[in-house]
Parts: structure tokens; sequence; C-alpha cells
């Protein structure tokens, strides 16, 4: 499965009743490249950058906007800031479908400077819905390797009600060409000397 097919299929998603969170990192920039429909919300943080901010926007716009199907797009590395908020969206009976891009670590930064720090410990994301359900909630959840997985999974997720999270394994060089553009460039500003003053 590809990060190319997964925006594919989320590009068929889209409509003038959904919104579209995208996280920091390879989300930014394969949602930058969606094409939104006349009345689609699209929404992204990136004058700090700060990873893990999706998982809580995704439930503020739930909160906020409930007429609209919300999707949420977050790495693997950011969601394990701010996951338990998966359950705050469980129990208020919200229904995001939310697509969890597991490929290992934090990506953006590997295209910037890579090292073993950027490689994150693996989590059973799929299987965390179920803790967060505790046995009283509706949340489902699946993961998916293949393009026919997917959509077999966004199929079960649009007629889910209540929170939806699909787990999609990517590999871990799999990102668009834009965020390769952008890391160069940070890696080198990031090695200029520092200026004297």
């Amino acid at each position: 499965l590809t990060t190319r097919q997964l925006f594919a299929h989320i590009q068929e998603l889209l409509d003038e009743n959904t919104a579209v969170i995208a996280e920091t990192g390879d989300s930014w920039f394969n949602g930058m490249q969606l094409d939104l429909p006349s009345g689609t919300r699209f929404e992204i943080q990136m004058q700090y950058g700060s990873i893990g901010w999706s998982v809580g926007a995704t439930l503020g716009y739930c909160i906020g906007r409930p007429q609209r199907r919300v999707g949420g797009l977050i790495g693997d590395g950011s969601f394990q800031l701010t996951a338990q908020e998966v359950s705050t969206m469980i129990r208020y009976g919200m229904r995001p479908i939310i697509f969890l891009i597991n490929n290992g670590g934090y990506t953006i930064e590997v295209e910037i400077h890579d090292g073993p720090y950027n490689t994150i410990k693996n989590w059973k994301y799929a299987e965390l819905v179920d803790v967060f359900n505790a046995g009283e909630g509706t949340g489902w959840s699946c993961r998916v390797e293949t393009a026919g997985e997917l959509d077999e999974a966004i199929q079960k997720a649009v007629g889910h009600d209540g929170l939806s999270l699909i787990e999609v394994k990517i590999d871990r060089d799999d990102c668009s060409k834009n965020l390769l553009q952008w890391g160069s460039h940070v890696a080198k500003n990031n090695s200029r000397p520092p200026r004297n003053r």
C-alpha cells in the first residue's frame, strides 16, 4: 500500500460536508495536493510545526461542527503524543474517520536529519480502540496493508455510526516529493554556521 493510493481513496471521500485535519509532516504535503470540492474544509497547522495537534483538533472539530464528517490524517509518531483524545471522541459518540499512517517513525525528521531517534516503538494502533471502548464504546478500527483492504475498510468506516480508526501500513521511505524537497532545504539551513553578531 502506498501513500499515493491512500490519498487517492481519501480524495474520493471528499464532499461539501467533509473536513480534513492534516497533521504536521507528510500529511501536510499530501493533503495540500487534494482537490477540495466547494464547501470542504481543510485544516493544517504549519506555523509552529507542532506534532500531535491533529488528534485534539479532530476532537474539537467534531464537537464544533457535528454535521460534518471529519477525516483525520495523522502519522504514527504524532499520534503517540495525543492518542488519549481518541477515548474522549468515543465517550462523546463522535464519528470521525482517522487514517493513522504507520511508517515506523518521524518521516519529516528523517528527511531533515536521519538517525536512530527517528524510529519509534511500534504500537498495535488498531487495538487501542478496543481499549478505549472499554466494553461500552462504539469505536471501530482495523489495520490495512493493501489497496483492497483499504477500500473495504473505508466502506465500513463510512457506514459506521461512531469513531473509525484505520491503521494504514506504509513503507518507511514512502513520502511525497514535496516533503523530500522541503526536508533538504531545512537540512541545508540547519547546517549553516551561526552568524557572528
